[in-house]
């Protein structure tokens, strides 16, 4: 994290407030962010075989998330609405178990907009709630689902240019 930079989203007299962006200049701005839920092995096998009571969870986490990455400015109280242009959301499986012997779904969100500002908000907002929604959906057969990891992977556009998360690292990589 760069110490040098201020909190923007406080004013000096050090109270909430959204961050005027009007000066800024629009740009092409993209954000991918991802994150794993883990479950039992059964549990996945379920989803991959269509097997759960409330549907087919991967549809409905799809469309979860895009709704979600829509709304963000009504669930983060500073974040800005945003006409975005693209979102994109991809589902993987995790098959080797981790040390609990749970295997996995990883989500990985992106969002697209030209704007003033980044929507890396929107893409967190849509790998979360893309992640809840199975969860919601499998929970009556695997209470012991945990989601971690979630998080932004990259953004381009705007003043800051490119920023990249080191897969082997986890650290900001310009």
């Amino acid at each position: 994290m760069d110490e040098t930079n201020d909190l923007t989203h406080f004013s000096a007299a050090g109270r909430a407030r959204m961050v005027d962006v009007s000066e800024k200049s629009a740009t092409r701005r993209v954000a991918i962010a991802s994150g794993i839920l883990r479950m039992q092995a059964a549990t996945l096998e379920r989803i991959r075989a269509g097997n759960i009571a409330k549907g087919n969870v991967l549809a409905v986490a799809d469309v979860a998330a895009v709704m979600a990455a829509k709304r963000t400015a009504e669930l983060i109280p500073m974040c800005h609405s945003l006409a975005l242009s693209g979102v994109e959301v991809e589902f993987s499986e995790i098959l080797v178990p981790d040390e609990n012997g749970c295997v996995g779904i990883r989500v990985v969100t992106s969002a697209t907009c030209t704007g003033q500002t980044g929507v890396e908000m929107e893409a967190l907002c849509a790998a979360s709630v893309a992640l809840l929604t199975i969860y919601d959906m499998c929970k009556a057969i695997d209470r012991g689902m945990r989601i971690e990891s979630v998080q932004l992977d990259e953004k381009r556009g705007g003043k800051s240019g490119l920023l990249r998360r080191d897969e082997t690292t986890g650290k900001e990589a310009r």
